[in-house]
């Protein structure tokens, strides 16, 4: 088994490393089996968080307004983990937000990882939940706090360390580090034009922005976009019928 790595969970405001955000870390660097250090931060997302997302991680707007945005701070993650593998719940989830967010930072992140929610699609039996709040009460590990990044950081260390003494013998390979493959290019922030664009449409809508327009790349900004005018036309579209109801009333 591996003996030091680092127990890493975050939440976000959603489930797409391309459009969504971070909102917390959670990491544990553990060495011989030991915590020898911890790293938390709740992160400041740009945009105001869903209902759902406050409901399940109990983060709210104004927990996260005065925080860091994670360009800020994934320097001193990267820094965090030194060269040492990740263990999570589903980690390649936590990786792809995070090494995302390392890369449009110029910060070149390769990492190993264990994957404890492979080890309980394994071990644990096929009617079972294995989410990592049901296997910390199959397992009988005490669940305080799910779904914030450090709990279930911890957690997932805990969950861990119990699979390891219990199959590691019988399964030796099961518990060693894997690469983690998220391929992610930099992303160009939005050009001046895309931003304008955006801000017009908004403002010919009558719609508050949805998140900070400043900090937008250029994919996120065309995104917007497009989603704006799926949901409420384009501005010519709204101006041409207009005009076109003017010209039936005068008739």
């Amino acid at each position: 088994m591996e003996h030091s790595y680092i127990a890493l969970d975050i939440e976000t405001t959603g489930l797409n490393p391309k459009k969504d955000k971070i909102i917390e870390i959670g990491a544990l660097r553990i060495r011989d089996n030991a915590v020898e250090a911890r790293f938390h931060s709740l992160i400041y997302p740009g945009r105001e968080l869903n209902e759902s997302i406050t409901a399940l991680t109990g983060i709210t707007d104004e927990m996260v307004a005065q925080r860091p945005e994670i360009q800020e701070m994934i320097g001193t993650v990267v820094d965090f983990c030194q060269e040492l593998p990740l263990l999570g719940h589903r980690i390649l989830f936590d990786y792809s937000f995070l090494k995302r967010a390392a890369v449009n930072q110029g910060i070149r992140w390769e990492q190993k990882g264990i994957d404890t929610l492979k080890l309980c699609r394994r071990f644990m039996p096929k009617e079972e939940s294995k989410t990592l709040a049901n296997a910390c009460r199959f397992y009988q590990i005490k669940a305080e706090n799910c779904h914030r990044a450090m709990w279930d950081a911890y957690a997932a260390h805990v969950l861990y360390q119990k699979l390891a003494n219990q199959y590691q013998e019988s399964f030796p390979e099961s518990f060693q580090a894997g690469e983690l493959i998220y391929k992610v290019k930099k992303e160009q922030p939005a050009s001046k034009g895309h931003k304008e664009r955006l801000q017009e449409l908004l403002k010919y809508h009558k719609i508050k922005a949805p998140v900070q327009i400043g900090a937008l790349t250029r994919n996120e900004a065309s995104r917007l976009t497009d989603e704006i005018i799926s949901k409420y036309g384009r501005m010519e579209a709204r101006i041409w019928s207009t005009k076109s109801l003017k010209e039936v009333r005068k008739v």
